[in-house]
């Protein structure tokens, strides 16, 4: 799939959720046309209560760029926490996978990128090589790209243009511009995530699982 088409997908899948998902890389869907495929500013056909749900769950999964695979296990993980409400846990959870970090941090310009970035061993947690995406980092774990990394054009067109104005508040990052380095130096909060989101509608969406 080109780049051209996968835009284009990124701004329909955008359009159809009416909400900008940081993670696709693609800004301005909704600016562009703000309302969905087909529709020609006419009035939508109100959606179920269901089509309701899935609709929120389906911003997680193509935001963290996700397969409902996995999603439905972290799911089933999150459940067994009884210290927290297990739709807390598994946000904070999605927010602290290394590609997530990666894309966090300003070093890729989509969720796709920073995966690439991890798989082809261009990241570090605590010095060590890690090429897993959904590796889950801890409090304290410095994570930092390889000197390579600086050089890759997805790198460079995430510094060239920013997808998100800051970093979250759980990254502490090195001030050294020669150098990019992020610490986990608390736990993220559901409202770290870049986007608005409906807990209670995943909760009912997944009360089965």
């Amino acid at each position: 799939m080109t780049k051209a088409v996968m835009g284009k997908t990124s701004f329909k899948i955008q359009r159809r959720l009416g909400v900008e998902l940081p993670g696709l890389g693609k800004a301005g869907a909704l600016a562009r046309r703000p309302y969905g495929p087909g529709a020609h500013g006419m009035k939508r056909k109100k959606l179920s209560d269901y089509m309701v749900r899935l609709a929120e769950k389906q911003k997680l999964m193509f935001h963290y760029g996700l397969r409902e695979k996995y999603l439905v296990n972290q799911v089933k993980k999150s459940k067994k926490d009884k210290s927290h409400s297990w739709v807390d846990t598994l946000v904070t959870t999605l927010e602290r996978r290394l590609d997530n970090i990666v894309f966090r941090s300003g070093w890729a310009p989509s969720m796709g990128s920073a995966r690439q970035l991890v798989s082809h061993g261009h990241v570090l947690v605590n010095g060590n090589k890690v090429n897993i995406p959904s590796y889950v980092v801890k409090i304290e774990d410095k994570i930092s790209l390889k000197e390579i990394a600086l050089q890759n054009g997805s790198y460079l067109q995430a510094k060239a243009r920013p997808r998100l104005a800051t970093i979250p508040a759980y990254l502490d990052k090195l001030g050294a511009s020669s150098r990019e380095e992020v610490t986990i130096k608390s736990m993220p909060l559901p409202e770290d995530i870049p986007f608005p989101f409906e807990k209670r509608l995943v909760i009912e969406y997944y009360w089965k699982v």
